[in-house]
């Protein structure tokens, strides 16, 4: 059985470089232990060796069993910078990315966009699935506060159909932030909350039936969408504005979703399989993140009243379906 960690990020060396050599918008630092300090609109990430050292990530996945991480590119994105930054730094990332997965057998990877210029979105999209290998992207649940449903993103959506891209959505600053400036309620919350909102919007757009060969994965086990579901579908029966772009409640497109498993309650794991099925649930640590944990992962996952199998399912097979692996 492979083990398989479908959520966990990386900063790769060009775009460190290109920080250090103030090629970027982000102001940066260094800790007393060396790691570089990279700080962004609404927050700040320590850069770890975890997340920046492929070596080390090697020897720490071999401690815990893990036979295989999907690398992501983590916040802030590119969108953040100008758009002509962005496109050679999204490129940039997904070339160091490509190197990594072909010389090292325990990542794959998927790739990034410029999300804030989506026609060079598009390009590289094509790029990086044609050229590079990737099977799909990381999308970030808003670009600059703008809703992934906008339709400016849809000849993005178009491509990804017809080459049947695998697209995750991950947090990032959150729409209303400003409500959480205090207790670190901006990834607590915020994060679990935006995913949600890009989550649902993408239904009840249209996106999803008007793209259906995309495949969409949620992070954080999906926000609250396993939760609120059955409220989502009251509002489809109960007002036209819901039925305005789908025809089934939309719960029917939500449980076509994959679902990664940073929450770590097993009660929460089990609602999630309850409502998309266990071949719909993919195993994730948020490695390096200081809110991750490879070990809480596993454990979480083998604390399930599942069978063997499923758990077999969730810990990789799932993943190495979804990514032909």
């Amino acid at each position: 059985m492979a083990i398989i960690d479908f959520h966990n990020h990386f900063y790769t060396p060009g775009y460190l470089a290109s920080v250090r050599n103030g090629e970027t918008a982000l102001k940066h630092t260094t800790d007393d232990d060396g790691n570089p300090v990279l700080y962004y609109p609404g927050d700040y990430n320590v850069v770890v060796p975890g997340h920046r050292d492929a070596d080390f990530r090697d020897q720490v996945m071999a401690e815990h069993g893990i036979d295989m991480q999907v690398l992501t590119f983590t916040s802030p994105g590119t969108h953040v910078e100008s758009p002509a930054v962005a496109v050679r730094l999204a490129s940039q990332v997904n070339d160091d990315l490509a190197a990594i997965k072909a010389s090292k057998p325990r990542f794959t990877a998927l790739a990034t966009l410029p999300l804030n210029d989506p026609q060079a979105s598009v390009a590289e999209l094509e790029r990086a699935m044609t050229q590079l290998g990737f099977k799909g992207v990381m999308l970030f649940s808003n670009v600059n506060g703008t809703a992934l449903s906008d339709e400016r993103y849809w000849p993005l959506y178009e491509k990804a159909n017809e080459l049947g891209a695998v697209f995750y959505i991950h947090p990032i600053h959150p729409v209303g932030v400003e409500a959480m400036t205090d207790y670190w309620l901006m990834p607590l919350l915020g994060f679990v909350f935006d995913t949600t909102l890009a989550a649902v919007k993408i239904v009840f757009s249209g996106v999803a039936e008007r793209f259906p060969r995309i495949t969409w994965v949620l992070a954080h086990l999906g926000g609250t969408v396993p939760y609120l579901a059955e409220r989502l579908d009251r509002g489809f029966h109960a007002f036209a504005d819901c039925r305005q772009h789908i025809d089934r409640p939309p719960s029917d497109y939500l449980k076509r979703f994959y679902f990664d498993t940073v929450n770590f309650d097993p009660k929460a794991l089990q609602l999630a399989i309850d409502f998309a099925g266990v071949g719909h649930v993919i195993a994730g640590s948020d490695y390096p993140h200081k809110i991750g944990s490879l070990r809480q992962m596993l454990d979480s996952i083998g604390g399930l009243p599942i069978s063997d199998q499923d758990k077999a399912d969730i810990l990789g097979n799932n993943t190495a379906t979804l990514l032909g692996l």
